[in-house]
């Protein structure tokens, strides 16, 4: 059975925003790995229109940034939307009964599934189908934007911090 996991990077007052906050090269490539180990993500809209970008190739692009647009292509991904019409390639876009979508895939695949977004998260919070954070703390004070937890607010378990690198730190709850 599959594990589904949220996890993002956020500034330290808890806000999301892929665009306002660098990361180190170090960081990049633990999210390559985490990408390439995925069974698949589900992703809601708005973080999905960001991902595209690496459905088409960079000349430009370092060998990090092809490893990483390599692996996010390989995983299966599952678009939630109402007003998306169409999905890049290895995605599925999925309209209505994101839950069941979501029981399914936990039961039919093995190892972890990313949920991406965090309004999406919140409302697979609110179904108990989310079976562990991850919030990856960076170095910037935001002041505004899309909170971590932008839903239901869980009560959590602390299991784990890691140094993701010198500035970055990993902070894992499951469920309590």
């Amino acid at each position: 059975m599959a594990k589904l996991v949220f996890g993002m990077n956020l500034s330290l007052d808890g806000y999301v925003d892929h665009q306002e906050m660098q990361i180190s090269p170090v960081l990049f490539r633990h999210w390559t790995g985490q990408v390439s180990g995925l069974a698949g993500s589900v992703y809601g809209r708005r973080v999905y229109e960001l991902m595209r970008y690496w459905d088409a190739d960079d000349p430009g692009w370092s060998d990090d940034q092809s490893a990483f647009a390599l692996a996010w292509r390989r995983q299966p991904k599952w678009i939630v939307s109402r007003t998306m019409t169409s999905v890049g390639p290895n995605a599925t876009l999925v309209r209505d009964g994101v839950d069941a979508l979501v029981r399914g895939l936990k039961t039919r695949l093995a190892g972890e599934i990313a949920v991406s977004g965090p309004c999406l998260a919140g409302n697979l919070t609110e179904l108990g189908l989310v079976d562990e954070y991850r919030l990856y703390f960076n170095p910037a004070v935001l002041g505004r934007g899309r909170p971590f937890f932008a839903g239901a607010r869980p009560a959590l378990r602390f299991v784990a911090s890691d140094q993701m690198d010198d500035h970055t730190i990993r902070l894992t709850y499951v469920p309590a």
